[in-house]
Formats: structure tokens, sequence, C-alpha cells
């Protein structure tokens, strides 16, 4: 599950990270916004479909089971997509391949965390969420070192990427079996009027699941701000090119590597042993807001690294934790757990959606033309949000 969700992350995280700014960037120079109008559409498509596709992992009946067939099948799609992206000759392209990578590697990585729901017992949440945890955020380090040696090479910046993930999740579907689904019997016929109702549940029926949404929404949401421009800001802020920002941005996510560590294993594992969720959530958007403000208003690298090292500790506690929380929380796990993963999805793809569309207006807030962006505003509400994420886990009852 380990290795399988980390190369997940290296196939379709490395060019949000870095392979897809520069493609904008050759394709249309100086026009930053297309690289939020690309992620927005990519994020947005995987709004519309998250809970629909988790309904129809729940219903699978196959004699793979229900979560494999859409792991294989999101896996050689997701490798076509990259090849678009790669060859893309209009931005128009490069989005659909990018919308493409979204809907297929998003079905492989969505259908290997329904799979945690399927067989975690609550003492072993935690652990699990924190390994896990660290290999999400450290893939896409290991995705932007292989993007800064192949740089100039287009097919092998987001291809090479691709093969790590279609190991790891071979490797997984090879040896972690899962029965047979041919026999389930289900209560009720699905329709298309059903479907779409399954999109919706009723809040005051599941209140935590409901206050764990929101503040997962609200913690991406900042974290999709910081990270959407984070190789333009770098450039801004040291004055060189985009194409220069692949071996720095790599040299900072390295130095938090530790920090990812320490936040995603060291929360999960003292979560489960402690029996507490809800103070490292909070905690984790906390940690997060001092190290994107660290990065907003730092002088030179130094204190870029320091900023990157705080977020880094946070996204790592945030990940690990707010997963175990998440799961000790899902309602319906037996029955229709694809489904309230799919519903959680949204907390995640809708910030992603919106956040790279709206950026722009923090932007240009107080600059005249032809002037630096204010990347300083947008770090400074990135931070506001995360903390607000935070605090919405300490109204979860049922878990401590």
């Amino acid at each position: 599950m380990v290795f399988a969700q980390f190369g997940v992350f290296v196939a379709f995280i490395t060019p949000l990270a870095i392979s897809l700014t520069i493609k904008v960037q050759q394709l249309a120079p100086g026009q930053e916004q297309y690289l939020g109008y690309i992620t927005g559409a990519g994020a947005a498509a995987v709004l519309l479909t998250g809970p629909f596709f988790g309904v129809m992992s729940d219903r699978t009946r196959t004699r793979l089971g229900r979560r494999r067939p859409w792991m294989i099948g999101g896996m050689v799609l997701g490798v076509v997509s990259l090849f678009v992206m790669a060859t893309a000759p209009s931005i128009l392209l490069l989005g659909a391949g990018w919308v493409m990578a979204q809907l297929t590697w998003g079905q492989v990585l969505a259908n290997l965390q329904i799979s945690t729901a399927d067989r975690l017992p609550e003492s072993q949440r935690g652990k699990v969420a924190g390994l896990t945890g660290f290999a999400t955020q450290v893939a896409p380090v290991f995705g932007v070192v292989i993007a800064g040696a192949v740089a100039s090479d287009n097919i092998l910046l987001f291809i090479l990427p691709g093969i790590v993930g279609v190991l790891a999740v071979s490797l997984f579907v090879l040896l972690v079996n899962e029965k047979s689904s041919q026999d389930m019997v289900f209560a009720d016929k699905l329709t298309i009027g059903s479907i779409f109702a399954k999109y919706l549940y009723n809040p005051r029926s599941h209140p935590d699941f409901s206050w764990n949404w929101l503040g997962r929404f609200l913690f991406y949401f900042g974290l999709t701000l910081n990270t959407t421009f984070t190789a333009f800001f770098i450039a801004a802020k040291l004055g060189i090119t985009v194409q220069e920002v692949a071996g720095i941005i790599a040299t900072l996510s390295l130095g938090g590597i530790a920090a990812t560590t320490l936040g995603a294993i060291g929360g999960g594992f003292l979560s489960d042993r402690l029996k507490r969720r809800r103070m490292f959530v909070a905690a984790s958007g906390i940690i997060f807001a001092a190290g994107a403000l660290t990065m907003a208003l730092a002088p030179g690298l130094p204190m870029l690294i320091a900023g990157s090292v705080l977020t880094s500790l946070g996204i790592g506690i945030f990940a690990a934790v707010d997963q175990a929380l998440l799961l000790d929380v899902l309602p319906e796990r037996d029955t229709n757990a694809g489904r309230f993963m799919g519903i959680t999805s949204f907390a995640t793809s809708i910030p992603q959606a919106v956040a790279p569309l709206i950026a722009p207006l923090f932007l240009a807030v107080g600059v005249s033309a032809g002037g630096d962006k204010n990347y300083t505003l947008l770090f400074i509400i990135a931070g506001a949000c995360t903390i607000l994420g935070g605090l919405a886990a300490l109204r979860v009852k049922s878990v401590r």
C-alpha cells in the first residue's frame, strides 16, 4: 500500500509540482494564469465524477474484487494521459491531458485509499496513514529530482515518473489479494436518479464526518494556494528563470524530507498510541501557516528553506492524522466506503479547482501594470486557511 501510493504520486503529482509549469512556459511564455486554469479544470473533473466512481467501485462484481479492476484501468489510461501532456502542441491539449491524468491516476489512488477503509482496524489507521502520508509527500520530491535531471526532454519529463507509478501499482495488484466480489448482492438497484442522490448526504446524520470534511477542505484550499504557484514564486523571489527552478525546488523539497518524515510517521504513530487525533490535526494547520508566512517574507534562499521545512512538517502531520481521523468517522464503512470516500474527495478537488482560479485575484492586489505579483498576500491567505482547517477538527466529538 505504501509503495503503491508512492508510485501514484510520483506519476501524477510530478506534473503538478514542476512538469506542467515547464510545459506552460514553453507553450505560453509569461502567461502563468494558464497553469491555474489547467489545474483547476482537472480538479473540476474529479469533483464531478468522484462519488460516481466511488459508487461504481462499491458495486463492481468481478473475480478480481471491487477495487483492483479500477486500479488496472486507471493505470493503463494514466500512462496515455502522460504521453498526451508530453507531446501537447497547445495549451488546450495540455489541459485535456491533465484532466485525463486526474481522472485516471486519481481512480488508482482513490481505490487504494478505499482499500484502507476496507482493511484497516482502528489501531493501525494512524500508523498506516503515517507511512502512506510520508510516502506521498516524498514522492513529489523524488519526481522533481527526476524532472530536474530530464527537464530538457518533454517525453522523459512526463513518462519517467509514470513508469515508477506503473511498477508500484502493478506490484500491489499482483501481490495483495482481494477476494472475488462476483457473488455480492445489493438491496437497492442503481438508477440515474439514485446515483446522483448518492452525491449528497445529510450532514446532521454524520456530524463528525462533516467537520472532518470541512477541515480537510480548508486545509487543502490553503495548500493549493501555496503550492500551485511555488515555481513562479521562487523564480520571482530569486530572480531566476522558471527552467532553473526545478533544481531549487528539488533542494527545498529534499530539505523538507526529514520534517515530512517526522510529521507523517511521528504524528501517525503517536496518534495511535495516545488515541488522540484532533490536537495533531489542529497543530498541523498552525505549523503549515508559519512555514507559508516564513516563505512569503523570506529575503533569500536560507529563509525559503526554513519555511519549506515548516510547511513540510505541517503537511506530514495533516496527511497522516487527518486520514486516520477520516477512517475513524467514515459512515457506512462495510457497504458504502467508496461512496463516502468519493464525497470526501470533494474536500480536496473543490479547493484544487477553485483556488488556482481565484489566486490571480490575490496576486494582482496592489500590483501596478508590469509589476511583480503579490505572492506575499497569497501565502498569508493560504496560511489562514490551513489554521481554520486544523481548528475545524476540534469540533469532531466521537474521536479524541
